[in-house]
């Protein structure tokens, strides 16, 4: 009891001392309709976890950033957006975030069924790997504020999503739920989802969901996160049963957000 008195006094300090400036909150609101179209309520809620967020987190510019308080918070309030109603112990398991100007090609290697190692190399716009460092690039962030049409993209659900997941230990597209039956829905749930993108893609239809959650299970989950979160209304109706998975586990309603 005393540890959690002194955790709520150095949140209450926090909130008091290093609060999110007016001006600049509402900027990154504004750059991002999916925030925007928070309740009040709700928007303050979310201020104030990414105000513990960034007094949590280290921020790190390499190839030459500078990383400008601007950039932490609007990296803050997105990634804060899926925990809302879990709380920031979801990402407990890291501090560090290295962020790149531009995307990081990073030297990658797999062996096959046949005990063959392939290298290549592959360009990176986020990476998360559950105890961290978070890796992520300015230019995905920056990119998601202004993405039209199309499939959802949004970086930094994206990885923190992963972040989640990781939590199980495992990358296979199932958080940590709380008991076996759970899972095992979960798991149907997912896979026939995963089974459905990976077949309107070869049809040749367009999809809510960014194609990039075809190559496995693990991203199909970051991608769906994704699209769960900025364009709720569009992935409730293009998959009902997935978007029920997400919204009971993450127990918000982004459709009813979005909606006209």
């Amino acid at each position: 009891m005393v540890l959690a008195a002194w955790r709520r006094w150095r949140e209450r300090r926090t909130l008091a001392t290093r609060p999110i400036p007016d001006a600049m909150w509402q900027s990154t609101l504004a750059r991002y309709p999916f925030l925007a179209a928070l309740p009040p309520h709700d928007a303050q809620r979310l201020r104030e976890m990414a105000t513990l967020f960034l007094a949590q987190k280290e921020f790190t510019g390499a190839g030459g950033l500078e990383v400008t308080d601007d950039m932490a918070v609007t990296i803050a309030a997105q990634a804060c957006l899926p925990v809302l109603e879990l709380g920031l112990h979801w990402y407990d398991s890291f501090v560090t975030i290295v962020l790149h100007p531009d995307e990081v090609v990073a030297s990658r290697e797999v062996t096959d069924e046949s005990g063959v190692v392939h290298e290549y190399e592959e360009a990176l716009v986020g990476e998360a790997m559950g105890d961290g460092p978070m890796m992520l690039s300015w230019r995905g962030v920056t990119d998601a504020a202004h993405a039209g049409d199309g499939p959802v993209y949004n970086v930094v659900i994206h990885e923190f999503a992963h972040v989640m997941e990781l939590r199980r230990g495992e990358a296979v597209g199932i958080p940590p739920l709380p008991d076996a039956v759970s899972r095992e829905h979960w798991r149907r749930v997912i896979e026939a989802s995963h089974l459905r993108l990976q077949r309107r893609l070869e049809a040749g239809f367009e999809t809510v969901l960014d194609p990039y959650g075809a190559e496995s299970v693990s991203e199909f989950f970051a991608v769906a996160c994704e699209g769960f979160f900025v364009a709720g209304a569009a992935l409730r109706e293009d998959d009902p049963y997935l978007y029920e998975l997400l919204k009971n586990f993450f127990q918000q309603d982004p459709a009813e957000r979005h909606a006209p």
